[in-house]
């Protein structure tokens, strides 16, 4: 453990000055010793108050921050998304984590360094790191509820600060004081340390085990395929995949690895098929819903994945499609409602070519149609999300036309949320979903008719999921991350 040094009444661990690197991995090793010495003091003094030596006075570490200074107005490459600064100045961001996320720091940080030819300086910032966090991976440690403990909790040590911890950066709200530096990257470390505490909790899973290729569902029918095709994979030595995560960090190796039965799941069913880089595919099973849908999304962002897309079920609106037809989404009408107050409506959320292209793709190859042919099976179109399940109860004159104004092919809950979300976060989005009943036609989602669809259709829906999410993974990043996801001004940091 670091020495500590008494300053007035706040007791802080002692850290070294100030340091520019040109070197990536470098500037990252000093982020996790960093990061380790502020961990290591809060627990340990953490620690010692629980055992009753309680302190004297406040008790406080800081995250480590990278920094940024350029001078000129240098021409990047723009055809690149991310990895430059548009205007000189100074540029800053705090870090939590730096072993979780070190490919993602040191492909940035390089980036940074190649395209603007100066050096990041790595420090401790001003930003007091909670306790709450700092103890979450200590499995000996867990921060006691308000008045548990023999000593009031916010006097001795600090603990989350909801009124720093929010969206301005991504939401383009956010203001530089005067003096102060622009933010580096999309989210602060509070707001990263509180999605990870967050996505441990709704998933069962500890973030570590997050790939870079999510799929989400709204229906749990779709993890045992998944974890049957994990078991292939595992099986096949080139396939490149190395194990299977399922409900509390449960880890399997071997096709014939045992995962023990789980008696109650999770809010959002999360289960990964990993690769060693972290270019493997993670599915999570929101539920229904738009809420479900934020949340799980809210979260799932701060890992700063490549892509993320919707396979899931939906109603569909035109008598020329069939139940386990396909629908390509490639607009959204947005009544979901959960992000207006961050993503007004009126925000267009486009359609992504490298991803549509991903999806029609891995539909032609998993049908085995292609072309004209392809349409039997599938529509490109509009997909409404609403935000009631039981929307055809209602007077149909009023949703009908809208429906029918809008073009929509395909209704749900959940799409126009992932994908609006995705376009807030800078996330690349899309959606494929597969028509489960047909309301305005009189075919309603009963049992039934339910368990045939869903024992003849949910297999090649997730292998078409499957197929475009490695299909993205051979892509360079720079094409994935599309600059229709970057505004006026925008963070270095993807």
């Amino acid at each position: 453990m670091t020495q500590a040094e008494q300053t007035g009444t706040v007791t802080s661990p002692e850290v070294p000055d100030p340091e520019d690197f040109i070197d990536p991995r470098a500037a990252v090793d000093r982020l996790v010793a960093l990061y380790q010495t502020a961990t290591q003091f809060l627990c340990h003094e953490f620690g010692k108050a629980l055992g009753g030596d309680i302190p004297s006075g406040r008790i406080r570490a800081f995250y480590p921050e990278i920094s940024f200074t350029t001078s000129t107005f240098a021409k990047i490459d723009s055809r690149l998304s991310f990895g430059h600064v548009a205007n000189p100045g100074t540029y800053a961001t705090t870090i939590t984590r730096p072993d979780l996320f070190r490919n993602y720091l040191e492909q940035q940080i390089g980036l940074l360094i190649e395209n603007h030819g100066v050096p990041v300086c790595i420090t401790v910032s001003n930003t007091p790191m909670p306790v709450h966090f700092a103890v979450a991976n200590d499995a000996s440690i867990t921060v006691p509820q308000e008045g548990a403990a023999e000593f009031t909790l916010r006097d001795m040590f600090d603990v989350p600060d909801l009124s720093t911890t929010n969206d301005h950066i991504v939401n383009g709200t956010h203001k530089t004081l005067p003096g102060g530096a622009e933010p580096l990257a999309p989210f602060t470390a509070q707001r990263v340390d509180y999605s990870l505490a967050r996505l441990s909790h709704y998933t069962a899973t500890d973030p570590e085990h997050f790939q870079n290729y999510v799929l989400f569902t709204n229906y749990q029918f779709y993890v045992s395929e998944f974890e049957a095709y994990a078991r292939m994979m595992l099986a096949d030595p080139d396939s490149g995949y190395c194990a299977f995560v399922s409900t509390g960090n449960a880890e399997i190796t071997t096709p014939d690895g045992v995962l023990p039965v789980v008696e109650r799941l999770p809010q959002m069913p999360t289960y990964h098929l990993k690769r060693a880089n972290g270019s493997g595919i993670t599915l999570v099973n929101i539920g229904v819903g738009p809420s479900n849908a934020k949340t799980a999304t809210d979260h799932v962002a701060v890992l700063r994945p490549h892509a993320w897309v919707m396979v899931g079920h939906c109603a569909g609106l035109r008598n020329s499609q069939s139940l386990g037809d396909f629908v390509l989404a490639h607009a959204y009408l947005r009544e979901d409602r959960v992000l207006d107050a961050d993503l007004p409506a009126w925000v267009p959320i486009p359609a992504l070519a490298e991803i549509q292209i991903a999806l029609e793709q891995a539909v032609a190859q998993e049908t085995e149609l292609e072309g004209y042919d392809l349409k039997r099976v599938m529509r490109t179109g509009t997909v409404a999300s609403v935000d009631n399940r039981n929307w055809e109860l209602r007077d149909q004159s009023g949703p009908v036309q809208r429906l029918s104004q809008s073009r929509a092919i395909a209704l749900d809950m959940e799409s126009a949320t992932i994908a609006a979300n995705g376009f807030r976060f800078r996330v690349p989005y899309g959606t494929l979903l597969c028509v489960s009943d047909k309301p305005l036609q009189g075919e309603l989602k009963l049992p039934g008719m339910a368990s045939a669809f869903y024992k003849s259709q949910v297999s090649r829906h997730l292998m078409i999921g499957i197929r475009a999410m490695e299909s993205l993974r051979k892509m360079p990043l720079e094409r994935i991350h599309s600059r229709k996801l970057r505004s006026f001004a925008e963070t270095a940091f993807l």
